[in-house]
């Protein structure tokens, strides 16, 4: 089980992005067991053909307008992006305590996780946009830990990429497990995501025989891609213009190897 409570006060909502007219999005309802859960696609309708998906793993606050900010994004870069849930159709929280909550509820079975990770990517395959061979997934926080669970346990990603997101685990991946390439954007000066995480999960993935690369971005504190992050008044939390600028080109040049763009 993945040790995600450092990760608490991580992530904040964020304002809708605009995007450009090409853009299209749409909100679902999904299931996991008889779990209501909600879903929002985020595609460019003048791509041409069936493009490559992206899973959007949330932060800790739940399914809200920053993962979807996310789809939006990768809609924009020519990807349909795929924003999940993991918490539940209405589970949102906006005060740490019950983001807590939600984030310790998810993750107390491990088969839960998976089951709801596996939900989402069905959807996001069977999408008429969407070429159900080529799928990764992106990770924030922890999205990032959530992400990288479903590489270690082998799920059939062609990429995971995590932004300042959870490395610890319990369930470290077996030799060979791993299929996905995966790129690990941390913050050099990231209380939250130690030296010593970094350095434990470096020595995991190479072990497991996995393609891997963690970048240490110069000066960036932790949720550097957030905005907002600075307003939480946490010294540990800090938005990072440079930071959230090479690691989203980083993301793009990984998504762009593996899915030949």
């Amino acid at each position: 089980m993945l040790r995600l409570a450092p990760l608490a006060a991580l992530c904040l909502l964020l304002p809708p992005p605009t995007a450009g007219a090409a853009v299209q999005t749409k909100e679902v309802t999904y299931k996991q067991g008889d779990t209501e859960l909600s879903g929002f696609f985020a595609w460019n309708d003048q791509s041409k053909g069936k493009r490559p998906g992206v899973v959007v793993v949330h932060e800790w606050w739940g399914h809200n307008q920053h993962a979807r900010n996310q789809a939006i994004r990768l809609a924009e870069a020519g990807y349909v992006g795929f924003a999940l849930d993991m918490y539940g159709k209405g589970k949102l929280a906006t005060h740490p305590q019950d983001a807590q909550a939600f984030a310790s509820e998810a993750m107390k079975d491990p088969q839960v996780v998976k089951a709801r990770f596996l939900a989402a990517l069905d959807v996001l395959r069977k999408d008429p946009h969407v070429d159900p061979e080529r799928i990764a997934a992106f990770g924030y926080c922890f999205g990032g830990g959530v992400a990288l669970a479903m590489a270690r346990q082998g799920v059939d990603l062609a990429a995971v990429v995590t932004f300042h997101g959870a490395l610890a685990t319990q369930q470290p991946a077996a030799k060979g497990a791993v299929k996905a390439r995966l790129l690990v954007l941390s913050g050099a000066e990231d209380p939250m995501i130690t030296a010593e995480q970094v350095d434990g999960f470096k020595k995991e993935m190479t072990a497991a025989d996995a393609r891997f690369e963690v970048v240490s971005l110069p000066h960036a504190k932790h949720s550097f891609t957030n905005p907002d992050a600075d307003k939480v008044g946490m010294p540990a939390l800090a938005y990072n213009a440079e930071a959230d600028k090479e690691s989203w080109a980083r993301a793009m040049k990984l998504l762009g190897e593996v899915f030949g763009q």
